[in-house]
């Protein structure tokens, strides 16, 4: 009896100090436990994408322009971007064309030219027009054309003549792509972007030591966009720009995109379908001079259709019909359509009414029509290419190719990315904060005032920080991707200091978004932009 008591009471004390140790206990096991969590965490850290080492190929080649030759040499390769820790975090690929036999480098100049999208490469700016060898394109209406084989000759409108060439493509597109420690957001943005061609150039100026060169951008479709905040960001960094080419500009988004309220891009397109439609010979009397009629259209846009449009449900039913009449005259769409569309007529309406007969016209280059599978569907639907796409894509993709390989003597593990939907799809509108928006004023947090997708504040910015920077604008009567009249608007809403306006200068063309597509064309393109770079570059 004894016995039992005396197990009975140990067990109960034993309970007791087990009891009174648990609180002690639990935390020595968290305690314990704890370095096991780390090394889970520590073991899931991502590892860093494979880092290919940067690789040139060089050729030599010559081309004749204005009947002289001219010997250069061609570098293809590649350069490492690197983060704040001097981790590699991207490859850039680039083709770089420069003449040979140049006494002093320090006074030759250097341009850099890409294309938009974004997520577009930049071998269509380069074989497109620009570059020593181009592209035959197909003409308006040529599909047999639009076949292989494709030819590429030498360019006797190459503006090689006049300056050193280098094509970069964006990270995501051509041969560019992220390694090591890189991410899509610091590359897939307004920011990012343009940060990372900021550093490609500084690079590549360093490699080449061309610190003392007369330096242009240029800059197509996006590829404009990029250019206003890259030129800030250079000259900020103390790389002063003697020019910027705009090609086919989009600076202020919401000139280009229709929103409900939004009237400003039914009034800055006007011009572009008036234009358009004088090509397709829609107007009855046909204007016999076109820059005359645009003038003409841009005067009654921005003041008596922009003041019927200002009053949107107010508009007297007579002023309305007048008009729509007038709308009709200078489009060649009938009256009873612009009533429909209630005097805003959208992109799409237009180009698939404009012609007739089942054919819609090209957005990128309205001289192109394609037939429409349904032509009474509301959209083409999304797998339609459009007009000039369709006319120009084969020969693009599969020539350049051939280019690189077999001329160029670069090849790649890798295929060449000519368009990039990951990039366009990922792409970071809204981080962009552009300069004075901290003056911004009405409803809205404070995070978000002020921004806007209109970069032209940044270039104004560049401009008025590097005084002797000029800017060229060139422009397509035929493009209705990016219409002229709104480049005219954003060009005089940018906020650029009266004494500085001199150092614009704008050009046009009777072609679309892609100013060298017309043969005819390009010889007096290059001479304009020769002409500019010269100027430009002489005022160093």
């Amino acid at each position: 009896m004894r016995s039992a008591m005396k197990t009975i009471i140990q067990q109960a004390v034993l309970g007791a100090v087990l009891i009174a140790t648990l609180p002690l206990l639990v935390p020595v096991a968290r305690a314990a436990a704890k370095p096991a969590v780390v090394k889970a965490v520590k073991a899931a850290k991502p590892v860093p994408l494979p880092i290919p080492k940067a690789r040139s190929v060089v050729t030599h080649h010559s081309v004749v322009i204005d009947g002289q030759r001219i010997d250069y040499t061609a570098t293809a390769g590649t350069l490492l971007l690197y983060d704040a820790k001097h981790q590699a975090t991207a490859s850039v690929f680039y083709i770089a064309y420069t003449k040979d036999g140049v006494r002093d480098p320090a006074r030759r100049p250097i341009t850099f030219a890409y294309n938009g999208g974004p997520g577009f490469a930049s071998a269509l700016v380069d074989v497109g027009g620009f570059g020593p060898r181009r592209l035959v394109w197909p003409a308006p209406g040529d599909a047999r054309a639009a076949q292989p084989p494709y030819q590429l000759v030498p360019n006797a409108d190459s503006i090689l003549k006049s300056t050193d060439l280098v094509f970069i493509d964006a990270v995501g597109t051509g041969y560019s792509r992220i390694v090591g420690y890189g991410k899509p957001k610091m590359f897939y943005g307004i920011n990012g972007d343009a940060h990372a061609f900021s550093q490609f150039i500084q690079r590549y100026v360093q490699q080449s030591g061309r610190f003392q060169s007369p330096k242009f951008l240029l800059g197509e479709s996006y590829g404009t966009t990029r250019s206003a905040v890259l030129a800030r960001d250079l000259v900020g960094k103390g790389v002063y720009l003697d020019g910027v080419i705009l090609c086919s500009t989009v600076l202020d988004f919401a000139t280009l995109n229709t929103n409900p309220g939004n009237d400003l891009p039914y009034e800055l397109y006007l011009p572009s379908y008036a234009a358009v439609a004088w090509y397709h010979h829609r107007l009855h009397p046909q204007p016999p001079n076109l820059p005359a009629f645009v003038h003409q259209v841009e005067q009654f846009a921005g003041g008596a259709y922009a003041h019927a449009l200002f009053q949107g449900a107010a508009l007297p039913a007579a002023a309305k019909a007048r008009i729509a009449a007038q709308l009709a005259r200078y489009t060649g769409l009938p009256v009873a359509l612009w009533l429909r569309a209630d005097l805003r007529m959208p992109l799409s309406v237009f180009q698939r009414n404009l012609l007739g007969d089942g054919y819609s016209t090209g957005r990128f280059d309205a001289r192109f029509i394609t037939p429409e599978l349904q032509p009474l569907d509301p959209e083409s639907g999304g797998s339609a290419a459009g007009a000039a796409t369709t006319a120009i894509w084969g020969a693009l993709s599969a020539r350049f190719d051939d280019y690189l390989q077999n001329s160029l003597h670069y090849r790649s593990q890798h295929l060449y990315v000519q368009t990039s939907g990951t990039v366009f799809k990922a792409w970071d509108w809204g981080r962009y904060k552009p300069p004075l928006s901290a003056l911004a004023q009405g409803v809205g947090s404070g995070k978000t005032l002020g921004r806007v997708r209109n970069v032209a504040p940044a270039l104004a910015r560049a401009m008025s920080n590097d005084p002797a920077m000029q800017l060229l604008l060139n422009n397509g009567w035929f493009d209705l991707a990016t219409p002229f009249d709104a480049t005219n608007y954003t060009i005089a809403h940018m906020g650029l200091p009266q004494a500085l306006q001199g150092n614009i200068h704008e050009d046009y063309y009777k072609v679309g978004h892609m100013l060298y597509l017309n043969p005819a064309v390009l010889p007096q393109l290059a001479h304009n932009i020769d002409a500019f770079i010269t100027h430009a570059a002489a005022r160093g």
